[in-house]
């Protein structure tokens, strides 16, 4: 007798891929039309429909409701400043730094947003505009404010946990330990080193300001201007960056929606130029947050991948770089409407730069845009097809301190000596938009409308965090047919609610490992 034909059946891995969340027809699982997307599987995304991922996760533990916490400090020492003011400082624990492609912003669960698995973004103490404490690199001592930095290591930068992307806008750095203003006989040149300025998102943490083509920063010697590792004399001769002096940095940005015209290669300076500052009905950034909440010790985070340097930039610190053809020469210079995006520079951009209040002139214009595509961030396999170069908001340029410290024996008893201190300094209490600065010439101030304090950036920043968690919520809402879905289900034999995840296996939050 001849044997019926076997049918072929299609591997486990073929099986799994086809699986709706909950186990397909296992029972117990969802309607594939009312499942969570599985974070592994790409999805197309139509142009101008664009939104975050959304992952599948164990319900919230009590725990993460509660506010969330600052770090743990420790003290490591105390200095005296030139007022006799003592600064004690501390190595922070129990927190997360921006490192290995991702950076991280608190989270705390919130039963008004079911629809992102109840979790939204919210700050620590202390509230208000400082120096971050996750985005720094390691061997950086803070004051419990966040406003004094150093570091007894190479140099080192920190940077602050607010960002500018559009307008005037300006903050201070008082230098408590640096060049010696008054030097006798037995004292040392300095105390360490420091360097003040703008960085990106992409600028290296381990290097000080101005290292790369992402960062813009003043030395400390000779008051040189530093950008790409190129220091060029900015400062008149003699004006070194000393102890007790307060520098200032303004910068100016044009408005998102020249940023992005410039990005996408529609700029025209004919037009576009000339219709700057007034609003026609800009479109609104589409900000799109792939993130995730991880737990790091007793603290809870909202990972996501961040942004990474481009090819074009490190070829452009090359002192005899590639040209866009391939071949050594002399390419085309950074301009608004250059062929490549990380190459177009923002129109009406520039840097000043101020000592003790006094105008010490025009550091750099023509600022290289950052809103993507000139900034990229890299492949996931969670990222949906057609949306590889997203804006998720923290894109922008950063104020950023780096500190350089030699450890030196001290005769007396063998312990390092202090040096490098900064001070993060409000605009608003010394310098552009007050009464002036703490220099002895009358200083040349910017009126408040023109430039604001980075303090204020602090509250918008909140503000738009605020919008743009409302706005996924009910994005996601909104996907779900407009109701709330409820994901969990009753585990029969545990007797307990669990999260639902491809397959119909349960999947708690990550735990992040760090060394501290």
């Amino acid at each position: 007798m001849s044997r019926e034909k076997r049918t072929k059946k299609d591997s486990l891995k073929k099986r799994e891929s086809k699986a709706t969340v909950g186990g397909g027809g296992g029972g117990g699982g969802l309607d594939s039309s009312r499942a969570t997307p599985d974070p592994k599987q790409r999805r197309d995304v139509p142009a101008g429909e664009a939104a975050p991922m959304r992952y599948t996760l164990a319900r919230p533990k009590p725990s993460d409701f509660e506010q969330s916490r600052a770090p743990v400090f420790m003290s490591h020492h105390e200095v005296e400043d030139l007022d006799g003011k003592t600064i004690e400082f501390f190595e922070t624990s129990e927190h997360v730094f921006n490192k290995k492609n991702y950076h991280y912003t608190h989270c705390i669960a919130d039963p008004a947003f079911p629809s992102m698995f109840f979790y939204r973004q919210t700050e620590p103490e202390p509230y208000g505009a400082h120096m971050s404490f996750e985005d720094t690199a390691s061997h950086i001592f803070f004051d419990k404010a966040g406003s004094h930095v150093t570091s007894y290591k190479g140099f080192r930068m920190a940077r602050a946990n607010v960002a500018v992307r559009e307008g005037r806008w300006y903050w201070e750095c008082k230098i408590t330990r640096g060049i010696l203003k008054k030097r006798g006989a037995d004292d040392p040149e300095s105390h360490g080193h420091v360097r003040v300025g703008w960085a990106r998102r992409e600028a290296s943490l381990d290097a000080p300001v101005g290292f790369d083509a992402y960062s813009y920063g003043i030395r400390d010697v000779a008051g040189q201007k530093v950008h790409m590792s190129r220091p060029k004399d900015f400062f008149p001769p003699g004006e070194d960056l000393r102890e007790g002096d307060v520098i200032g940095l303004e910068i100016q940005l044009p408005s998102e929606s020249l940023h992005r015209k410039v990005v996408l290669g529609q700029y025209n300076p004919a037009v576009d130029l000339l219709d700057e500052g007034a609003d026609h009905g800009a479109e609104a950034s589409n900000i799109i947050r792939d993130r995730i909440p991880i737990r790091f010790k007793s603290h809870i985070y909202f990972e996501e991948s961040d942004y990474h340097t481009v090819k074009e930039l490190e070829d452009l610190m090359n002192p005899s770089p590639m040209s866009s053809s391939g071949s050594h020469g002399s390419p085309e210079k950074p301009n608004p409407n250059h062929p490549v995006p990380a190459l177009r520079t923002l129109p009406n951009s520039h840097v000043k730069v101020y000592k003790n209040g006094v105008l010490m002139g025009t550091a750099w214009t023509g600022l290289l845009a950052f809103l993507p595509p000139a900034s990229k961030k890299p492949p996931q396999p969670t990222q949906p097809a057609g949306r590889d170069c997203p804006d998720d908001g923290s894109l922008g340029y950063y104020p950023a301190v780096s500190v350089f410290r030699v450890l030196e024996s001290s005769s007396l008893n063998g312990q390092p000596m202090e040096a490098g201190d900064t001070e993060m300094k409000d605009a608003g209490s010394n310098g552009v938009g007050d009464e002036g600065g703490s220099g002895s010439e009358q200083p040349k101030t910017i009126p408040r409308n023109e430039a604001r304090p980075v303090s204020d950036r602090y509250a918008d920043q909140i503000v738009e965090d605020i919008v743009f968690d409302i706005v996924d919520e009910v994005g996601f809402w909104i996907e779900d047919g407009c109701k709330v879905v409820d994901r969990s289900y009753k585990d029969e034999k545990a007797g307990e609610v669990a999260g639902l995840v491809a397959g119909g296996a349960r999947e708690e939050i990550k735990e992040l490992v760090q060394d501290d």
